[in-house]
């Protein structure tokens, strides 16, 4: 079973994920497979252990919007270390916690196994795949050790033997609350659906209009559908048209016979739960005109029209956007489209920037294994210089710092911004 799962997998790679051009030869899927058939011919492969390999094979790709996971169920759960860190230096700081209670946000990793964070950075450069400490992704790697060497807040060391905590289940948060007297703050992790933020909106339309200022936090963002954000658009921009160009995001969709059956079942799958009339025409016009329409001829260039325009609305007068790494997909296109707004300042760190390979197709494999991958390609990938920081970049750069993790430095540093605004127009 575990072999066969496997050989689809490296055909899909292989033919049906965006990048199967340039990643051409990257890949050395015989290493991978010869290991699952020694182990499944041994009877010593399990779901967890299937997962791990996979996972490292997937790594020849270098892309970190590919996405293979266990299904989680009664028998199959998920996960994980119960913390989250972000290194800064030569440590890897806390700054959250799950199930983990013998841990402090702050408190810091001196060293795994006896290995020093330093090393551990250049062994695992593979899978961190990021030049910058406050862009990787440990969570992964440290399931691989045993033993943390832990200093605490107070300044005592201790080496603390690693658990696995189940990992919970992601809960998505769509609020407005007011942080000042004249100042919303808005936060969206997801754009996974439109209804959802279309009745945020409406429920707080008459402060939207009342408010001069207004924060939006998407320095968590776990993406979704560009759709789903446009009813949000018109707050975005001032009360006049302005024109968008899109030729940033002009793409080559790799529109297989397979990309294509799987991309119409998830779409008609979706018209089904969705209200809001807007989207599921965009969303039906889009896989007639795309999937439809040019099902089973590879790679195509399909591009919408290379300007649009947006006439916003008067308040909020003053926004400012607060990004990071942990926004990606749709939240680096609504990061971008930000940008595009004289009344925005966005501010942070870069986003994820994912989207080179974007438009996941969701794949399963006896209701117990799950593979994302994308089908579409951004055209201007060709244009781009080796070695170009990936995400879109703040106006206003903060490094992470620990200090992060005891203060909003990026809420505080966004009020100052709007105060300063708020008194030159006055």
């Amino acid at each position: 079973m575990y072999t066969d799962i496997f050989r689809e997998l490296v055909d899909i790679m292989h033919h049906d994920y965006a990048g199967y051009l340039d990643k051409k030869g990257w890949d050395n899927p015989e290493e991978f497979e010869s290991k699952i058939m020694e182990l499944e011919r041994n009877s010593n492969l399990t779901p967890h252990s299937f997962l791990k390999i996979v996972e490292d094979y997937l790594l020849d790709f270098q892309d970190p919007h590919i996405f293979f996971n266990l299904i989680q169920a009664e028998t199959q759960k998920k996960l994980d270390n119960g913390f989250r860190v972000r290194r800064y230096q030569d440590k890897l700081y806390v700054t959250t916690l799950s199930g983990e209670k013998r841990l402090k946000p702050g408190d810091a990793i001196l060293s795994l196994n006896n290995t020093p964070i330093p090393e551990l950075v250049r062994k695992h450069q593979r899978e961190l795949m990021e030049m910058k400490a406050e862009r990787e992704d440990w969570r992964k790697i440290i399931r691989n050790y045993d033993v943390a060497e832990i200093i605490h807040l107070d300044g005592s060391t201790e080496f603390m033997e690693l658990k696995e905590y189940e990992k919970p289940e992601y809960v998505p948060q769509h609020t407005i609350t007011k942080v000042a007297e004249d100042t919303l703050c808005m936060t969206l992790t997801d754009f996974n659906e439109p209804d959802t933020l279309t009745t945020l909106l409406s429920k707080h339309e008459q402060e939207l209009a009342a408010t001069k200022n207004l924060i939006i936090d998407v320095r968590i963002n776990y993406g979704g559908s560009t759709l789903a954000y446009q009813s949000l658009e018109k707050y975005l921009f001032p009360d006049h048209k302005i024109t968008i160009d899109m030729q940033d995001y002009f793409m080559n969709f790799n529109i297989t016979d397979r990309n294509a059956d799987f991309m119409i079942q998830s779409i008609n799958e979706e018209l089904t739960k969705i209200d809001n009339e807007e989207y599921r025409n965009s969303l039906t016009r889009w896989k007639e005109e795309v999937w439809v329409k040019h099902r089973g001829k590879g790679l195509v260039s399909i591009e919408d029209e290379e300007e649009y325009e947006i006439t916003g609305t008067k308040s909020p007068k003053h926004i400012v956007v607060l990004t990071d790494n942990y926004c990606g997909s749709a939240g680096d296109i609504f990061v971008w489209l930000c940008k595009k707004s004289p009344k925005i300042t966005v501010l942070g760190r870069p986003t994820m920037g994912v989207n080179d390979y974007s438009n996941l197709i969701d794949i399963k494999w006896n209701n117990q294994f799950q593979l994302m991958y994308p089908t579409s390609r951004l055209n201007q990938l060709d244009k781009r210089k080796p070695g170009a920081e990936p995400g879109i970049k703040p106006e206003i750069y903060i490094p992470w710092t620990p200090e992060h993790i005891r203060k909003d430095i990026d809420m505080c540093c966004a009020m100052e911004i709007l105060n300063e605004k708020n008194k030159a127009h006055r």
